[in-house]
């Protein structure tokens, strides 16, 4: 293994540092050199030691997963796939990887094999034909087509799910496989030129995909706009509909693809599937003006104890509301926060049973409203109760001084107005009695303002049938 390959090794995730410590590597000073090498032995030594639970946040321990593909590789049980010598029939060189390593590999795939489940898979080899790391078809779950958010320039990232491998339902990290991760950019005019006009991306991978997948039942999951549309404009594509949600996982900021068959989390690590049948329910808090956060909860089938765990994704956009809780109720996935205590092992939810024993429905409240859109109604009439409660001459007003805006606009100073005023005060006593002794039967009494306004109406209309001659 080379220096720049045992750096690789030994810092996956600090592209930064791996970048000074190549120049160094590839510089002409011996010395520093050999420093750099002794250096990376060291930390794949630590990764290799380190338990997985007592790693510090962010780091991963990549050593021991990858030690133990050596291991089998160099094995009799061997898969054909992970066998340099086997032929492969589809190989792109200098492709971009970001999952389970950060790197430009040839990415390679066997045929599968219908009489040979473990001759076929997917596979990362290095410039000197070393395979890296890859996947044998009959392992994989889930492979995933998604475009790359926020890039100017068109790109496409193939997620390979294996089976024991989604993040969430696994015994251990330590024996799970790692999903693959490996990116396509859109070519330019130039480039496509040069290659012979090959049919486009991501099109031409899908289908070869597609034709290894169909040995085993399976394809590749596109995202469907009948199952998920975002409703933020994106800035440098507006044109066109986004099928992600921007999200945080603690401090990591990533994307929530809502998918025909789960949720993906990605395209950092850790990733993160959530199938149906992994997902016991999904609810909503923290819920602000601009953001909320969304709770899902998971069984993890693999884990001895059989405990549940919650993950929280923070800061969506309150815009993406709707279709997410739309897409929640599609595939039943029950809320927490309206039918607490109610948790289910697979996609097909239970319905909570009433005491007459029939199904209650598990996502409307009762006036078909949802829990965060409940919450905002509620926040909404108290800033309309707060805005009518307001009154502005309120403050000036004491026992026997100050003036009402009525007085103050209807008294004009002569001798015939002023009498005039001093009837409607009169009235307008009378009036103030009135409405204290008769009390609203059903509805409430109107907001202070409405009640002004009936009032100054009323004497507008007293005023206008006065003539200044009757005084005369």
């Amino acid at each position: 293994m080379d220096d720049l390959d045992l750096l690789d090794q030994a810092i996956p995730d600090r592209p930064d540092l791996l970048n000074g410590l190549r120049k160094i590597s590839l510089s002409k000073d011996a010395e520093s050199a050999a420093l750099v090498k002794n250096l990376a032995n060291y930390i794949i030594d630590l990764r290799e030691r380190i338990p997985t639970s007592f790693a510090p946040n962010g780091i991963q321990l990549t050593g021991p997963r990858k030690r133990r593909f050596e291991e089998s590789a160099n094995g009799a049980d061997t898969p054909g796939w992970a066998d340099a010598a086997t032929k492969a029939v589809f190989s792109v060189p200098d492709v971009s990887f970001s999952i389970p390593q950060r790197k430009k590999l040839r990415l390679e795939w066997v045929a599968a094999d219908k009489k040979d489940v473990d001759k076929g898979g997917i596979r990362a080899v290095d410039a000197n034909g070393k395979v890296e790391f890859g996947v044998s078809w009959k392992d994989i779950d889930q492979i995933f087509c998604l475009p790359v958010p926020e890039k100017t320039k068109r790109a496409w990232n193939f997620v390979a799910i294996p089976t024991d491998g989604n993040g969430i339902t696994a015994d251990t990290p330590e024996t799970a496989s790692e999903p693959v991760v490996w990116t396509y950019q859109e070519l330019t005019a130039k480039e496509k030129e040069a290659a012979g006009n090959p049919e486009p991306e991501p099109e031409r991978t899908t289908n070869l995909l597609d034709k290894e997948l169909s040995t085993i039942g399976k394809h590749v999951v596109l995202p469907d706009e009948k199952e998920f549309v975002s409703a933020v404009v994106q800035s440098h594509r507006k044109n066109e509909k986004a099928v992600h949600v921007k999200a945080h996982k603690g401090s990591k900021e990533g994307y929530l693809f809502f998918l025909p068959p789960g949720i993906l989390f990605a395209f950092k690590k850790p990733l993160l599937f959530f199938p149906f049948s992994a997902i016991s329910s999904i609810s909503y808090t923290s819920v602000l003006q601009r953001t909320f956060n969304l709770n899902i909860s998971t069984q993890s089938t693999g884990s001895s104890d059989d405990k549940a765990q919650e993950i929280e994704f923070s800061m969506l956009d309150q815009a993406d509301f709707p279709s997410i809780d739309a897409y929640v109720k599609k595939h039943g996935l029950n809320d927490a926060s309206l039918a607490e205590g109610r948790r289910a092992k697979k996609y097909e939810v239970n319905k909570v049973k009433t005491e007459e024993g029939a199904a209650a429905e598990p996502t409307e409240g009762e006036d078909g409203e949802t829990e965060l859109q409940k919450a905002e109604r509620e926040l909404q009439d108290q800033e309309d109760e707060e805005e009518e409660d307001f009154d502005p001459g309120s403050e000036g007003d004491s026992d026997g001084s100050g003036s009402s805006d009525e007085e103050d606009e209807y008294e004009y100073g002569d001798g015939a107005m002023g009498d005039v005023q001093g009837e409607d005060d009169e009235e307008e006593v009378e009036e103030e009695e009135e409405e204290e002794e008769v009390e609203p039967e059903v509805v409430q009494p109107p907001p202070k303002k409405k009640a002004k306004m009936e009032v100054r109406q009323k004497k507008e209309a007293e005023y206008s049938g006065y003539n200044d001659d009757d005084y005369l």
